[in-house]
């Protein structure tokens, strides 16, 4: 039963009463698994260009950026960094107070290589009246680690991962947003050397991702001879979700209902938002030194330029089509190319007519492209790629989770546990039609590809409802092309440690 105070809330988030309904039929039906065909890997639906391609990809990214198409770098930056010190949060509200985990210990008896040490031994001397040697002699150890997370210190605890001090230089530290901005200057320039980047960040955070760029971005302008156009946008409230009680009825906290941030598939309206023909998208954490960009930046060309270079394919296509002017044999180069270049294999094509075959290349080809990298299999958790069934009966390649995937069916688990490959989240997306409009990419979403989540609030289970993932259901209609691309780009940063690791040091 909605009351007066619900409309109002949802006239104030800008959610309609049917889209609650559809919500919460959802928690109802669940979501089903998606068909598998096969996992993709190098021999199938994985492209390992050699080095005359890779020579013509880079080249043809080149070609482009000299035009005068607009290209942005999207970076999701609204993650908090709580999740980093969560063993330290732990070691902070531990009976002991020295260091026993082997965590704990790798913290501190490392701690001066972290690129946040000054910062911390400052926040130290301001809250504890001592550095972090006299601290740590004292066997001090939980004041050190409180001045890093709590308000008082540095607030880390509390920060977005963007915001840290991630990596050491000589002249300073950089947070991620820095070596973003560094990314930028190093692949996505256009001929006036115009970089155009945009951060989603959370509410309370905006400020402050603010401030660091009105006091950093000048410099890397003048030191990569760039011009630098930073924007930011947040979650729309209208892509909050309902929280539901286990009988899948609204959740009431207090009487009101709960609404949650609907996860970073909600990030396909900001997408969609931005006046672009190129977008990179690449997560906040995935970062690394300048002595260690090189192979970031040489693949994220590369892929750029299978982009390009399928894109003017399709184009070309698509305006044959349009023109009526084609014969029998070039209907089928053109599903050739929809088959063996974009992994779109229908197996009832063979019994369409010519001119219904027509209708369904143009379907298939004017449609968002997104060429994806994806590294070799180490064991991360994570998504990876696969051929799937798409429900007009077509297979695709998709980037799937394994809650999308029944684990209780065998041969799918293996499927999953066997794939070669990772989803590293390294895209680079093309959102223009042929004709220079902009797609509308929210009418490529998979609405049957959520999750639901099991979550409490105040003691009282609730169930979660989290949209399509942003590079999984949110863009599973969109043309997809998977690139392998070597480990060495993909250095994400979970746990506080990992800022020690090589990668990052």
């Amino acid at each position: 039963m909605i009351t007066l105070q619900d409309k109002e809330l949802l006239a104030k988030k800008g959610i309609s009463e049917e889209q609650i309904a559809e919500q919460l039929a959802c928690f109802e039906k669940g979501f089903p698994y998606l068909k598998l065909s096969a996992a993709a890997s190098v021999e199938q639906g994985i492209l390992a260009p050699d080095a005359d391609e890779q020579k013509k990809y880079l080249n043809a990214w080149e070609t482009y950026t000299q035009t005068d198409k607009t290209v942005v770098k999207f970076v999701p930056a609204s993650g908090a960094a709580s999740r980093m010190f969560k063993n330290l949060f732990e070691f902070l509200g531990a009976e002991y107070d020295a260091p026993q985990s082997s965590f704990e210990k790798t913290f501190f008896e490392k701690i001066e290589k972290f690129a946040f040490y000054d910062d911390l031994n400052a926040a130290c001397q301001k809250t504890a009246g001592k550095d972090i040697p006299a601290l740590l002699a004292a066997g001090n150890y939980k004041a050190v680690v409180a001045a890093l997370l709590e308000s008082a210190g540095l607030n880390y605890g509390a920060l977005p991962k963007g915001l840290l001090k991630f990596h050491k230089y000589e002249d300073g530290s950089r947070t991620p947003l820095e070596e973003h901005l560094v990314e930028g200057a190093l692949y996505a320039a256009n001929k006036n050397g115009k970089v155009n980047v945009h951060f989603t960040v959370s509410p309370e955070h905006r400020a402050l991702f603010k401030a660091l760029v009105d006091e950093k971005a000048a410099a890397y302008a003048k030191k990569y001879g760039v011009d630098y156009n930073i924007s930011f946008s947040e979650q729309k409230p209208s892509t909050d979700t309902i929280a539901a009680d286990m009988e899948n009825k609204p959740f009431r906290d207090n009487g009101k209902l709960l609404f949650r941030p609907g996860g970073h598939g909600a990030l396909i309206e900001n997408l969609n938002d931005l006046d672009a023909d190129v977008i990179f998208i690449k997560n906040i954490d995935n970062v690394v030194p300048d002595k260690l960009k090189g192979d970031t930046v040489l693949y994220k060309k590369l892929i750029a330029g299978v982009l390009i270079t399928l894109q003017q394919q399709a184009f070309a296509y698509l305006q044959l089509l349009d023109s009526g002017k084609y014969t029998h044999e070039q209907i089928l180069d053109i599903l050739q190319f929809v088959q063996k270049k974009l992994f779109c294999k229908n197996p009832e094509t063979k019994n369409l007519e010519d001119a219904e075959l027509v209708i369904y290349l143009k379907e298939k080809l004017n449609r968002p492209m997104r060429v994806c990298g994806m590294v070799k299999n180490v064991g991360e958790p994570g998504g990876g790629p696969f051929l799937a069934y798409n429900s007009d009966g077509t297979i695709s390649l998709q980037i799937l989770e394994s809650s999308q995937i029944d684990m209780n069916d065998p041969e799918k688990k293996d499927m999953f546990e066997k794939g070669t490959h990772f989803n590293p989240v390294d895209l680079v997306c093309a959102v223009r039609d042929y004709k220079g409009h902009k797609f509308d990419l929210v009418k490529y979403v998979d609405k049957a590809t959520g999750f639901i989540s099991y979550k409490s609030k105040n003691g009282k289970d609730l169930k979660a409802l989290e949209l399509p993932g942003l590079w999984n259901g949110a863009m599973s209609d969109w043309n997809t092309v998977f690139v392998e691309v070597p480990l060495t780009t993909f250095n994400p940063v979970k746990t506080v440690n990992d800022l020690l690791r090589e990668q990052h040091q």
